[in-house]
Protein backbone atom coordinates (compact mmCIF):
# COMPACT_ATOMS: atom_id res chain seq x y z
CA UNK A 1 0.00 0.00 0.00
CA UNK A 2 2.74 2.19 0.51
CA UNK A 3 3.25 2.32 -3.19
CA UNK A 4 0.01 3.09 -3.86
CA UNK A 5 -0.29 5.79 -1.66
CA UNK A 6 3.10 7.17 -2.43
CA UNK A 7 1.52 8.60 -5.60
CA UNK A 8 -1.06 10.37 -4.47
CA UNK A 9 -1.23 13.81 -5.67
CA UNK A 10 -3.35 17.16 -4.81
CA UNK A 11 -6.39 17.08 -6.62
CA UNK A 12 -5.55 20.25 -8.10
CA UNK A 13 -2.48 18.92 -9.70
CA UNK A 14 -3.84 15.57 -10.96
CA UNK A 15 -6.47 17.91 -12.72
CA UNK A 16 -4.07 19.73 -14.16
CA UNK A 17 -1.79 16.85 -15.88
CA UNK A 18 -4.62 15.21 -17.22
CA UNK A 19 -6.31 18.26 -19.03
CA UNK A 20 -2.60 18.83 -20.29
CA UNK A 21 -2.63 15.68 -21.90
CA UNK A 22 -5.57 15.69 -23.07
CA UNK A 23 -5.27 18.94 -24.69
CA UNK A 24 -2.40 17.34 -26.62
CA UNK A 25 -4.19 14.17 -27.72
CA UNK A 26 -7.36 16.55 -28.83
CA UNK A 27 -4.73 19.14 -30.51
CA UNK A 28 -3.06 16.62 -32.67
CA UNK A 29 -6.65 14.79 -33.56
CA UNK A 30 -7.19 18.20 -34.50
CA UNK A 31 -4.73 18.49 -37.21
CA UNK A 32 -4.57 19.10 -40.57
CA UNK A 33 -3.44 15.33 -42.00
CA UNK A 34 -3.03 13.81 -39.11
CA UNK A 35 -2.64 10.25 -40.07
CA UNK A 36 -1.06 6.98 -38.94
CA UNK A 37 -1.68 3.23 -39.11
CA UNK A 38 -4.32 2.02 -36.78
CA UNK A 39 -5.42 -1.46 -39.33
CA UNK A 40 -7.23 1.21 -41.91
CA UNK A 41 -8.29 4.16 -39.44
CA UNK A 42 -6.92 7.71 -38.64
CA UNK A 43 -5.04 8.04 -35.85
CA UNK A 44 -3.41 11.11 -33.47
CA UNK A 45 -0.37 12.08 -34.38
CA UNK A 46 2.33 12.00 -31.36
CA UNK A 47 -0.04 10.27 -29.64
CA UNK A 48 0.60 6.64 -27.77
CA UNK A 49 -0.54 3.72 -30.01
CA UNK A 50 -3.03 1.13 -28.83
CA UNK A 51 -1.74 -0.83 -25.81
CA UNK A 52 -4.21 -3.59 -25.13
CA UNK A 53 -4.76 -4.06 -21.47
CA UNK A 54 -2.17 -5.38 -19.50
CA UNK A 55 -4.78 -7.27 -17.03
CA UNK A 56 -6.59 -9.10 -20.06
CA UNK A 57 -9.93 -8.18 -21.41
CA UNK A 58 -11.88 -5.33 -22.20
CA UNK A 59 -14.73 -3.29 -20.42
CA UNK A 60 -17.15 -3.37 -23.62
CA UNK A 61 -15.94 -5.84 -25.69
CA UNK A 62 -14.64 -3.18 -28.47
CA UNK A 63 -18.22 -3.17 -29.12
CA UNK A 64 -18.75 0.40 -31.53
CA UNK A 65 -19.10 3.72 -29.91
CA UNK A 66 -20.28 7.07 -30.81
CA UNK A 67 -17.58 9.01 -32.30
CA UNK A 68 -18.52 12.73 -32.72
CA UNK A 69 -15.94 14.85 -31.71
CA UNK A 70 -16.80 17.86 -29.59
CA UNK A 71 -17.16 21.66 -30.95
CA UNK A 72 -13.75 23.48 -31.37
CA UNK A 73 -15.02 26.40 -29.46
CA UNK A 74 -15.26 26.40 -25.41
CA UNK A 75 -17.88 25.26 -24.01
CA UNK A 76 -19.70 27.81 -21.70
CA UNK A 77 -20.12 27.00 -18.21
CA UNK A 78 -23.15 28.13 -17.37
CA UNK A 79 -25.65 29.21 -20.27
CA UNK A 80 -29.40 30.27 -18.83
CA UNK A 81 -30.98 30.73 -22.60
CA UNK A 82 -34.75 31.83 -22.29
CA UNK A 83 -37.52 30.27 -22.93
CA UNK A 84 -37.43 29.62 -27.24
CA UNK A 85 -34.13 31.16 -27.19
CA UNK A 86 -31.44 28.37 -29.84
CA UNK A 87 -28.46 27.25 -27.56
CA UNK A 88 -25.03 27.65 -29.06
CA UNK A 89 -24.11 24.20 -30.18
CA UNK A 90 -21.06 24.57 -27.79
CA UNK A 91 -23.14 25.20 -25.10
CA UNK A 92 -25.73 22.22 -25.79
CA UNK A 93 -22.91 20.01 -26.22
CA UNK A 94 -21.12 20.94 -22.71
CA UNK A 95 -24.69 20.57 -20.86
CA UNK A 96 -24.92 17.00 -19.65
CA UNK A 97 -27.99 15.08 -17.88
CA UNK A 98 -29.09 16.05 -14.28
CA UNK A 99 -28.58 12.59 -12.77
CA UNK A 100 -26.42 11.44 -14.70
CA UNK A 101 -23.75 14.21 -14.34
CA UNK A 102 -24.46 13.52 -10.55
CA UNK A 103 -23.65 9.38 -10.75
CA UNK A 104 -20.42 11.03 -12.22
CA UNK A 105 -19.71 13.43 -9.46
CA UNK A 106 -20.63 10.76 -6.90
CA UNK A 107 -18.24 8.41 -8.16
CA UNK A 108 -15.18 10.19 -8.47
CA UNK A 109 -16.04 11.12 -4.97
CA UNK A 110 -15.66 7.52 -3.59
CA UNK A 111 -13.02 6.76 -5.84
CA UNK A 112 -10.88 9.81 -4.24
CA UNK A 113 -11.47 8.65 -0.55
CA UNK A 114 -11.12 4.46 -1.60
CA UNK A 115 -8.29 5.00 -3.92
CA UNK A 116 -6.69 8.64 -3.81
CA UNK A 117 -4.02 7.38 -5.42
CA UNK A 118 -5.71 6.97 -8.79
CA UNK A 119 -7.03 10.90 -9.15
CA UNK A 120 -9.92 9.90 -11.02
CA UNK A 121 -11.50 13.26 -12.99
CA UNK A 122 -15.35 12.44 -13.43
CA UNK A 123 -14.65 14.50 -16.51
CA UNK A 124 -13.30 10.84 -17.84
CA UNK A 125 -16.54 9.90 -16.64
CA UNK A 126 -18.47 11.88 -18.63
CA UNK A 127 -16.16 11.52 -21.85
CA UNK A 128 -16.78 7.75 -21.92
CA UNK A 129 -20.45 7.87 -21.13
CA UNK A 130 -20.67 10.55 -23.90
CA UNK A 131 -19.01 8.11 -26.62
CA UNK A 132 -20.25 4.44 -25.08
CA UNK A 133 -24.46 5.98 -24.54
CA UNK A 134 -24.29 9.54 -25.60
CA UNK A 135 -25.04 10.36 -21.64
CA UNK A 136 -28.02 7.58 -21.37
CA UNK A 137 -29.16 8.31 -24.36
CA UNK A 138 -29.72 12.31 -23.23
CA UNK A 139 -30.54 10.92 -19.87
CA UNK A 140 -33.31 8.84 -20.34
CA UNK A 141 -33.19 7.40 -16.37
CA UNK A 142 -35.47 7.25 -13.90
CA UNK A 143 -34.93 9.42 -10.22
CA UNK A 144 -32.89 6.51 -8.96
CA UNK A 145 -30.47 6.18 -12.48
CA UNK A 146 -31.91 3.44 -14.16
CA UNK A 147 -32.36 4.09 -17.70
CA UNK A 148 -35.85 3.81 -18.90
CA UNK A 149 -35.48 1.40 -21.65
CA UNK A 150 -32.29 -1.47 -21.66
CA UNK A 151 -28.82 0.10 -23.93
CA UNK A 152 -27.47 -2.68 -25.59
CA UNK A 153 -24.58 -2.72 -28.05
CA UNK A 154 -24.54 -5.32 -31.29
CA UNK A 155 -24.66 -9.07 -30.69
CA UNK A 156 -20.84 -10.16 -30.41
CA UNK A 157 -21.40 -13.21 -32.64
CA UNK A 158 -17.99 -12.30 -34.77
CA UNK A 159 -19.92 -11.41 -37.37
CA UNK A 160 -18.34 -7.73 -37.92
CA UNK A 161 -17.78 -7.70 -34.25
CA UNK A 162 -15.59 -9.59 -31.44
CA UNK A 163 -16.90 -12.90 -31.10
CA UNK A 164 -18.06 -13.68 -27.47
CA UNK A 165 -20.18 -16.26 -26.93
CA UNK A 166 -23.06 -16.11 -23.56
CA UNK A 167 -21.51 -15.33 -20.53
CA UNK A 168 -24.35 -14.38 -18.19
CA UNK A 169 -27.14 -16.85 -19.68
CA UNK A 170 -28.83 -13.75 -20.90
CA UNK A 171 -29.47 -11.81 -17.48
CA UNK A 172 -28.47 -8.76 -18.74
CA UNK A 173 -28.50 -8.65 -21.87
CA UNK A 174 -31.62 -11.10 -22.86
CA UNK A 175 -29.23 -12.85 -25.28
CA UNK A 176 -28.32 -16.78 -24.14
CA UNK A 177 -26.06 -17.37 -26.92
CA UNK A 178 -23.82 -14.46 -27.25
CA UNK A 179 -23.20 -11.75 -24.94
CA UNK A 180 -23.63 -7.69 -25.51
CA UNK A 181 -22.37 -4.49 -24.27
CA UNK A 182 -24.92 -3.46 -21.08
CA UNK A 183 -26.26 -0.03 -20.00
CA UNK A 184 -24.74 3.35 -20.04
CA UNK A 185 -21.80 2.25 -19.60
CA UNK A 186 -21.68 -0.93 -21.75
CA UNK A 187 -20.20 -2.95 -20.00
CA UNK A 188 -20.36 -6.85 -21.77
CA UNK A 189 -21.11 -9.13 -19.03
CA UNK A 190 -18.24 -11.33 -18.52
CA UNK A 191 -16.54 -7.71 -16.82
CA UNK A 192 -19.62 -6.68 -15.37
CA UNK A 193 -19.79 -9.94 -13.42
CA UNK A 194 -16.58 -8.78 -11.52
CA UNK A 195 -16.32 -5.47 -11.85
CA UNK A 196 -19.97 -4.18 -11.03
CA UNK A 197 -20.36 -1.69 -8.18
CA UNK A 198 -23.90 -0.13 -6.44
CA UNK A 199 -23.16 3.26 -6.58
CA UNK A 200 -26.67 4.30 -5.35
CA UNK A 201 -27.37 2.10 -2.15
CA UNK A 202 -30.41 0.36 -3.07
CA UNK A 203 -28.42 -3.22 -2.57
CA UNK A 204 -28.00 -4.22 -6.17
CA UNK A 205 -25.24 -4.13 -8.96
CA UNK A 206 -27.05 -3.09 -12.17
CA UNK A 207 -25.24 -2.13 -14.95
CA UNK A 208 -28.54 -0.31 -16.74
CA UNK A 209 -27.85 2.09 -13.33
CA UNK A 210 -25.99 4.83 -14.01
CA UNK A 211 -24.75 5.14 -10.76
CA UNK A 212 -23.45 1.70 -10.38
CA UNK A 213 -21.81 1.91 -13.70
CA UNK A 214 -20.12 4.92 -13.11
CA UNK A 215 -18.91 3.64 -10.45
CA UNK A 216 -17.94 0.67 -11.56
CA UNK A 217 -16.11 2.51 -14.63
CA UNK A 218 -14.35 4.12 -12.07
CA UNK A 219 -13.13 0.85 -10.21
CA UNK A 220 -12.01 -0.47 -13.66
CA UNK A 221 -9.99 2.76 -14.90
CA UNK A 222 -8.57 2.56 -11.20
CA UNK A 223 -7.32 -0.86 -11.25
CA UNK A 224 -3.68 -2.05 -11.16
CA UNK A 225 -2.51 0.84 -9.10
CA UNK A 226 -3.13 3.86 -11.97
CA UNK A 227 -2.35 7.32 -11.38
CA UNK A 228 -4.59 9.15 -13.74
CA UNK A 229 -2.84 12.38 -13.75
CA UNK A 230 0.27 10.62 -15.56
CA UNK A 231 -0.20 10.39 -19.61
CA UNK A 232 0.47 6.75 -20.01
CA UNK A 233 -1.37 5.45 -17.12
CA UNK A 234 -4.42 7.27 -18.34
CA UNK A 235 -4.17 6.58 -21.92
CA UNK A 236 -3.35 2.56 -21.30
CA UNK A 237 -7.12 2.83 -18.53
CA UNK A 238 -8.82 4.73 -21.47
CA UNK A 239 -7.25 1.32 -24.27
CA UNK A 240 -8.51 -1.07 -21.81
CA UNK A 241 -11.75 0.09 -21.90
CA UNK A 242 -12.03 0.04 -25.61
CA UNK A 243 -8.87 -0.64 -27.53
CA UNK A 244 -9.19 1.38 -29.48
CA UNK A 245 -6.32 4.27 -30.98
CA UNK A 246 -9.53 6.41 -32.28
CA UNK A 247 -11.75 5.66 -29.57
CA UNK A 248 -8.62 6.94 -27.39
CA UNK A 249 -8.58 10.11 -29.03
CA UNK A 250 -12.20 10.40 -28.88
CA UNK A 251 -12.94 9.96 -25.17
CA UNK A 252 -9.48 12.27 -24.77
CA UNK A 253 -11.23 15.02 -26.95
CA UNK A 254 -14.57 14.65 -24.63
CA UNK A 255 -12.57 14.86 -21.24
CA UNK A 256 -10.70 17.64 -22.29
CA UNK A 257 -14.00 19.95 -23.96
CA UNK A 258 -15.86 18.91 -20.43
CA UNK A 259 -12.79 20.29 -18.48
CA UNK A 260 -13.27 24.03 -19.75
CA UNK A 261 -16.98 23.81 -18.10
CA UNK A 262 -20.12 22.02 -17.90
CA UNK A 263 -23.47 22.36 -16.52
CA UNK A 264 -26.57 20.73 -15.53
CA UNK A 265 -29.60 19.65 -17.87
CA UNK A 266 -32.86 18.43 -17.37
CA UNK A 267 -33.02 14.33 -17.84
CA UNK A 268 -33.98 13.33 -20.92
CA UNK A 269 -33.25 16.49 -22.72
CA UNK A 270 -29.47 15.99 -23.82
CA UNK A 271 -28.19 15.99 -26.86
CA UNK A 272 -28.36 12.48 -29.20
CA UNK A 273 -25.37 11.34 -30.50
CA UNK A 274 -24.83 11.18 -34.24
CA UNK A 275 -22.32 8.91 -35.69
CA UNK A 276 -21.49 5.24 -34.74
CA UNK A 277 -18.02 3.52 -35.37
CA UNK A 278 -19.37 0.24 -36.86
CA UNK A 279 -21.54 2.36 -39.40
CA UNK A 280 -20.93 5.83 -39.47
CA UNK A 281 -24.65 7.02 -40.01
CA UNK A 282 -25.40 10.37 -38.70
CA UNK A 283 -28.50 10.75 -36.58
CA UNK A 284 -28.55 13.79 -35.08
CA UNK A 285 -32.38 13.59 -33.23
CA UNK A 286 -32.83 10.52 -30.76
CA UNK A 287 -34.75 7.26 -32.16
CA UNK A 288 -37.54 5.06 -30.25
CA UNK A 289 -35.61 2.73 -28.90
CA UNK A 290 -37.41 -1.01 -29.61
CA UNK A 291 -38.97 -2.78 -26.42
CA UNK A 292 -36.42 -4.28 -24.32
CA UNK A 293 -35.93 -7.96 -24.44
CA UNK A 294 -37.18 -10.01 -21.19
CA UNK A 295 -34.25 -10.70 -19.52
CA UNK A 296 -35.24 -14.62 -19.12
CA UNK A 297 -36.34 -14.96 -22.18
CA UNK A 298 -32.77 -15.23 -23.97
CA UNK A 299 -33.86 -13.80 -27.57
CA UNK A 300 -31.36 -12.80 -28.93
CA UNK A 301 -32.70 -10.58 -31.96
CA UNK A 302 -34.76 -8.74 -29.70
CA UNK A 303 -32.40 -6.33 -29.05
CA UNK A 304 -31.66 -2.39 -28.42
CA UNK A 305 -28.73 -1.01 -30.07
CA UNK A 306 -28.32 1.46 -27.88
CA UNK A 307 -30.51 4.86 -28.90
CA UNK A 308 -29.91 3.19 -32.50
CA UNK A 309 -32.77 1.40 -34.47
CA UNK A 310 -33.39 -2.15 -33.68
CA UNK A 311 -32.63 -4.65 -35.71
CA UNK A 312 -35.50 -7.24 -36.93
CA UNK A 313 -35.80 -10.16 -35.09
CA UNK A 314 -33.74 -13.12 -36.60
CA UNK A 315 -30.94 -15.80 -35.03
CA UNK A 316 -27.71 -14.77 -33.92
CA UNK A 317 -25.70 -14.70 -37.15
CA UNK A 318 -28.46 -13.89 -39.82
CA UNK A 319 -28.94 -11.19 -41.85
CA UNK A 320 -30.38 -7.98 -40.00
CA UNK A 321 -32.87 -8.31 -42.20
CA UNK A 322 -33.53 -11.82 -42.21
CA UNK A 323 -32.32 -13.15 -45.34
CA UNK A 324 -28.95 -14.03 -46.45
CA UNK A 325 -26.52 -14.00 -43.74
CA UNK A 326 -24.28 -10.79 -44.04
CA UNK A 327 -21.42 -10.82 -45.94
CA UNK A 328 -18.29 -11.28 -43.41
CA UNK A 329 -15.76 -8.29 -43.24
CA UNK A 330 -12.36 -8.46 -43.99
CA UNK A 331 -10.39 -9.92 -41.15
CA UNK A 332 -13.08 -10.81 -39.03
CA UNK A 333 -13.13 -14.49 -37.69
CA UNK A 334 -15.68 -16.93 -38.94
CA UNK A 335 -17.94 -17.70 -36.28
CA UNK A 336 -18.18 -21.47 -36.90
CA UNK A 337 -14.00 -21.45 -36.59
CA UNK A 338 -13.35 -22.79 -32.78
CA UNK A 339 -11.92 -19.21 -30.78
CA UNK A 340 -8.86 -20.09 -28.78
CA UNK A 341 -11.05 -20.13 -25.98
CA UNK A 342 -13.12 -23.47 -27.45
CA UNK A 343 -10.04 -25.40 -27.67
CA UNK A 344 -9.41 -25.20 -23.89
CA UNK A 345 -10.03 -28.87 -21.83
CA UNK A 346 -8.31 -27.71 -18.72
CA UNK A 347 -6.28 -25.74 -16.55
CA UNK A 348 -3.66 -26.50 -14.81
CA UNK A 349 -1.19 -25.23 -11.92
CA UNK A 350 1.98 -23.83 -13.75
CA UNK A 351 4.77 -23.52 -11.14
CA UNK A 352 2.33 -22.18 -8.19
CA UNK A 353 3.46 -25.20 -6.00
CA UNK A 354 0.94 -27.13 -3.29
CA UNK A 355 2.05 -25.47 -0.50
CA UNK A 356 -0.06 -22.62 1.31
CA UNK A 357 0.96 -19.27 -0.19
CA UNK A 358 0.85 -17.28 3.08
CA UNK A 359 1.77 -13.07 4.30
CA UNK A 360 1.42 -11.30 7.54
CA UNK A 361 -1.21 -9.13 7.58
CA UNK A 362 -0.95 -5.86 5.76
CA UNK A 363 1.92 -7.50 3.50
CA UNK A 364 2.45 -8.63 0.14
CA UNK A 365 2.59 -12.43 -0.73
CA UNK A 366 5.76 -13.19 -2.02
CA UNK A 367 4.28 -15.82 -3.89
CA UNK A 368 2.82 -15.88 -7.60
CA UNK A 369 -0.26 -17.88 -8.63
CA UNK A 370 0.08 -19.04 -12.39
CA UNK A 371 -2.51 -20.74 -14.71
CA UNK A 372 -1.70 -22.81 -17.34
CA UNK A 373 -4.42 -23.12 -19.91
CA UNK A 374 -4.10 -26.54 -22.18
CA UNK A 375 -6.28 -28.41 -24.79
CA UNK A 376 -7.10 -32.22 -24.24
CA UNK A 377 -3.59 -33.11 -25.75
CA UNK A 378 -1.99 -30.80 -23.27
CA UNK A 379 -0.52 -28.35 -25.62
CA UNK A 380 -0.71 -24.27 -24.50
CA UNK A 381 -3.99 -22.16 -25.52
CA UNK A 382 -2.43 -18.89 -25.76
CA UNK A 383 -5.10 -15.58 -25.95
CA UNK A 384 -7.51 -17.30 -23.55
CA UNK A 385 -8.70 -14.78 -20.81
CA UNK A 386 -8.74 -16.31 -17.15
CA UNK A 387 -10.32 -15.16 -14.23
CA UNK A 388 -8.48 -15.05 -10.69
CA UNK A 389 -11.11 -14.62 -7.81
CA UNK A 390 -10.38 -14.31 -4.50
CA UNK A 391 -12.89 -15.50 -1.95
CA UNK A 392 -13.18 -16.32 1.75
CA UNK A 393 -13.51 -14.59 5.00
CA UNK A 394 -10.26 -12.42 4.79
CA UNK A 395 -9.46 -9.03 3.72
CA UNK A 396 -6.75 -9.79 0.56
CA UNK A 397 -7.18 -8.47 -2.59
CA UNK A 398 -4.89 -8.42 -5.49
CA UNK A 399 -3.05 -4.97 -6.26
CA UNK A 400 -5.19 -1.99 -6.52
CA UNK A 401 -8.13 -3.01 -3.74
CA UNK A 402 -9.89 -5.45 -6.45
CA UNK A 403 -11.20 -8.99 -5.66
CA UNK A 404 -11.37 -10.14 -9.21
CA UNK A 405 -8.87 -9.84 -11.71
CA UNK A 406 -8.87 -11.44 -15.80
CA UNK A 407 -5.39 -12.15 -17.26
CA UNK A 408 -5.17 -13.33 -21.01
CA UNK A 409 -2.91 -16.01 -21.48
CA UNK A 410 0.56 -15.55 -22.76
CA UNK A 411 2.64 -17.60 -25.80
CA UNK A 412 2.67 -20.48 -23.39
CA UNK A 413 -0.86 -20.60 -22.24
CA UNK A 414 0.20 -18.83 -19.21
CA UNK A 415 -1.78 -16.13 -17.23
CA UNK A 416 0.12 -14.55 -13.87
CA UNK A 417 -2.57 -13.43 -11.26
CA UNK A 418 -1.69 -9.97 -10.07
CA UNK A 419 -0.25 -9.65 -6.90
CA UNK A 420 -1.85 -10.65 -3.62
CA UNK A 421 -2.03 -8.14 -0.92
CA UNK A 422 -3.16 -9.21 2.75
CA UNK A 423 -5.29 -7.53 4.32
CA UNK A 424 -5.45 -7.06 8.20
CA UNK A 425 -8.10 -10.24 8.71
CA UNK A 426 -6.66 -13.47 9.65
CA UNK A 427 -7.53 -16.65 8.40
CA UNK A 428 -7.85 -18.98 5.48
CA UNK A 429 -8.91 -18.29 2.06
CA UNK A 430 -8.63 -19.19 -1.57
CA UNK A 431 -7.87 -17.88 -5.69
CA UNK A 432 -9.57 -19.39 -7.81
CA UNK A 433 -8.91 -19.32 -11.80
CA UNK A 434 -11.30 -20.29 -14.55
CA UNK A 435 -11.53 -19.47 -18.33
CA UNK A 436 -13.75 -16.58 -19.25
CA UNK A 437 -16.44 -18.04 -21.05
CA UNK A 438 -16.77 -21.51 -20.85
CA UNK A 439 -17.74 -23.92 -18.41
CA UNK A 440 -14.65 -25.96 -16.89
CA UNK A 441 -13.49 -26.91 -13.47
CA UNK A 442 -11.72 -24.36 -12.01
CA UNK A 443 -8.01 -24.69 -10.23
CA UNK A 444 -7.94 -23.38 -6.42
CA UNK A 445 -4.79 -21.85 -4.50
CA UNK A 446 -5.20 -21.88 -0.76
CA UNK A 447 -3.48 -18.71 1.18
CA UNK A 448 -3.63 -17.59 4.36
CA UNK A 449 -3.35 -14.70 5.96
CA UNK A 450 -1.33 -14.54 9.75
CA UNK A 451 -1.11 -12.43 12.76
CA UNK A 452 1.45 -9.39 12.58
CA UNK A 453 4.01 -10.22 14.97
CA UNK A 454 6.83 -8.88 17.32
CA UNK A 455 9.68 -10.72 18.89
CA UNK A 456 11.28 -8.04 21.31
CA UNK A 457 8.90 -5.40 23.81
CA UNK A 458 10.27 -2.41 25.54
CA UNK A 459 9.39 -0.21 28.62
CA UNK A 460 9.49 3.76 27.03
CA UNK A 461 10.85 6.09 29.44
CA UNK A 462 7.79 8.14 30.48
CA UNK A 463 9.93 10.62 32.89
CA UNK A 464 12.87 11.22 35.10
CA UNK A 465 9.69 10.43 38.26
CA UNK A 466 8.93 7.16 38.38
CA UNK A 467 4.81 7.07 38.34
CA UNK A 468 3.63 6.51 42.35
CA UNK A 469 0.63 5.51 43.63
CA UNK A 470 -1.11 5.12 47.29
CA UNK A 471 -3.47 2.55 48.35
CA UNK A 472 -7.23 3.49 46.79
CA UNK A 473 -5.35 6.06 44.26
CA UNK A 474 -4.09 5.84 40.58
CA UNK A 475 -0.52 5.71 39.14
CA UNK A 476 0.27 9.04 37.71
CA UNK A 477 1.67 7.95 34.34
CA UNK A 478 0.74 5.49 31.60
CA UNK A 479 2.60 2.85 30.69
CA UNK A 480 3.79 2.73 27.38
CA UNK A 481 5.56 0.04 25.09
CA UNK A 482 7.43 -0.29 22.43
CA UNK A 483 6.84 -2.93 19.80
CA UNK A 484 9.66 -4.59 17.16
CA UNK A 485 10.13 -7.57 14.74
CA UNK A 486 13.79 -8.29 13.86
CA UNK A 487 15.09 -4.98 15.41
CA UNK A 488 12.30 -3.02 12.91
CA UNK A 489 8.83 -1.27 13.79
CA UNK A 490 6.05 -3.70 14.68
CA UNK A 491 2.97 -1.53 13.85
CA UNK A 492 -0.78 -2.94 14.10
CA UNK A 493 0.33 -5.97 16.57
CA UNK A 494 -1.97 -7.17 18.88
CA UNK A 495 -1.26 -6.85 22.27
CA UNK A 496 -2.58 -8.73 25.88
CA UNK A 497 -1.87 -7.14 29.37
CA UNK A 498 -2.56 -8.69 32.16
CA UNK A 499 -2.10 -8.16 35.88
CA UNK A 500 -0.79 -11.52 37.01
CA UNK A 501 -0.14 -13.29 40.27
CA UNK A 502 3.65 -13.89 40.16
CA UNK A 503 6.73 -14.60 37.77
CA UNK A 504 5.92 -18.20 37.47
CA UNK A 505 2.22 -17.83 37.95
CA UNK A 506 0.92 -15.71 34.35
CA UNK A 507 -2.89 -16.44 35.93
CA UNK A 508 -4.99 -13.10 35.97
CA UNK A 509 -4.64 -11.49 40.03
CA UNK A 510 -7.65 -10.74 41.85
CA UNK A 511 -6.16 -7.96 44.22
CA UNK A 512 -3.82 -5.01 43.60
CA UNK A 513 -3.53 -2.75 40.46
CA UNK A 514 -6.63 -2.93 38.10
CA UNK A 515 -7.64 -1.15 35.09
CA UNK A 516 -11.22 0.34 34.60
CA UNK A 517 -13.78 -0.99 31.87
CA UNK A 518 -14.35 1.86 30.03
CA UNK A 519 -17.87 0.98 29.71
CA UNK A 520 -18.66 -0.09 33.12
CA UNK A 521 -16.14 1.93 35.32
CA UNK A 522 -15.71 -1.83 37.04
CA UNK A 523 -12.40 -2.90 37.93
CA UNK A 524 -10.61 -5.41 34.75
CA UNK A 525 -7.22 -6.63 35.43
CA UNK A 526 -7.23 -8.11 31.80
CA UNK A 527 -7.27 -5.87 28.10
CA UNK A 528 -7.30 -7.88 24.90
CA UNK A 529 -7.74 -6.55 21.78
CA UNK A 530 -4.75 -4.11 21.89
CA UNK A 531 -2.64 -2.78 18.86
CA UNK A 532 0.58 -0.90 18.44
CA UNK A 533 0.26 2.05 16.75
CA UNK A 534 2.31 3.03 13.59
CA UNK A 535 5.01 3.98 15.36
CA UNK A 536 5.20 0.53 16.71
CA UNK A 537 3.88 2.27 20.73
CA UNK A 538 1.31 1.18 22.64
CA UNK A 539 0.51 2.94 25.63
CA UNK A 540 -1.62 0.82 28.50
CA UNK A 541 -4.59 2.74 29.75
CA UNK A 542 -4.53 4.50 33.20
CA UNK A 543 -3.90 1.96 36.40
CA UNK A 544 -5.74 2.24 39.49
CA UNK A 545 -4.75 0.28 43.02
CA UNK A 546 -7.22 -0.71 45.48
CA UNK A 547 -6.43 -0.60 49.17
CA UNK A 548 -3.99 -3.78 49.08
CA UNK A 549 -0.43 -2.76 49.06
CA UNK A 550 2.66 -4.66 48.15
CA UNK A 551 4.57 -5.33 44.92
CA UNK A 552 2.39 -6.39 41.93
CA UNK A 553 3.31 -7.80 38.17
CA UNK A 554 2.10 -6.21 34.97
CA UNK A 555 2.67 -8.60 31.85
CA UNK A 556 2.35 -7.30 28.57
CA UNK A 557 2.62 -10.04 25.04
CA UNK A 558 2.11 -9.84 21.34
CA UNK A 559 2.01 -13.17 18.92
CA UNK A 560 5.58 -14.13 18.14
CA UNK A 561 7.19 -13.98 21.41
CA UNK A 562 7.35 -10.02 22.60
CA UNK A 563 6.91 -10.10 26.33
CA UNK A 564 7.43 -7.31 28.63
CA UNK A 565 6.86 -7.41 32.54
CA UNK A 566 6.94 -4.62 34.45
CA UNK A 567 7.29 -4.64 38.17
CA UNK A 568 4.28 -2.45 40.33
CA UNK A 569 4.33 -1.00 44.23
CA UNK A 570 1.53 0.09 46.23
CA UNK A 571 2.48 2.29 49.36
CA UNK A 572 0.92 4.11 52.10
CA UNK A 573 4.14 6.70 51.96
CA UNK A 574 3.18 7.33 48.31
CA UNK A 575 6.29 6.11 47.20
CA UNK A 576 4.99 3.11 44.42
CA UNK A 577 7.04 3.00 41.50
CA UNK A 578 6.66 1.53 38.02
CA UNK A 579 9.61 -0.08 36.47
CA UNK A 580 10.64 -2.62 34.26
CA UNK A 581 11.82 -6.38 34.88
CA UNK A 582 15.35 -6.39 35.35
CA UNK A 583 16.19 -9.96 34.23
CA UNK A 584 14.74 -13.19 33.38
CA UNK A 585 16.84 -14.64 36.30
CA UNK A 586 15.51 -12.95 39.09
CA UNK A 587 13.95 -14.30 41.98
CA UNK A 588 10.78 -15.98 41.77
CA UNK A 589 8.93 -14.75 45.33
CA UNK A 590 5.58 -13.48 44.09
CA UNK A 591 6.51 -10.81 44.32
CA UNK A 592 9.73 -10.58 42.23
CA UNK A 593 9.99 -9.09 38.99
CA UNK A 594 9.28 -11.40 35.47
CA UNK A 595 11.66 -11.82 32.67
CA UNK A 596 10.66 -10.09 29.05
Amino acid sequence: MAAHFGRRLRKGAATTAVAAAAVAALSASQAPGATGEDHGRQTTAGASAPVPDPTGGDATGNSPYYTDLPPLNSPNPSPSPSAGTPVAQGAAEAGIPATVLDAYKKAEAELRASKPGCNLPWQLLAAIGKVESGQARGGEVDADGTTLKPILGPVLDGNGFALIQDTDHGAYDGNAQYDQAVGPMQFIPSTWAWAGRDGNGDGKKDPNNIYDAALAAGHYLCRGDRDLSQAADLHTAILGYNNSQDYLNTVLSWMEYYSKGTYSVPDGTGTAPGRRSDDGTPRTTPSTPAEPADPHQGKPGSKDQGGRPSPSPSKPGDGQDGGDPAPRPPGKPDPSTPTPTDTVDHLENAGTGTAKLTATAGDAFTGTISTRAETKAGAAVAKVRIRFTVSGDTDATFTGGEDVATVATDSKGVAKAPALLAGEKTGDFKVTATVVGRSLKGVDYQATVTERTADTLTAVTTGDTPPACVPGGEFADRIQVKATYKGAVADKVAATATLIKSATDATENDKGPYFKDATTGNAVRTLTGLKTDAKGLLTLPKLYADDTTGTFLLRVTTPGGGTLTVQLTVAADGTATASPSPSPSASASPGAPAGS
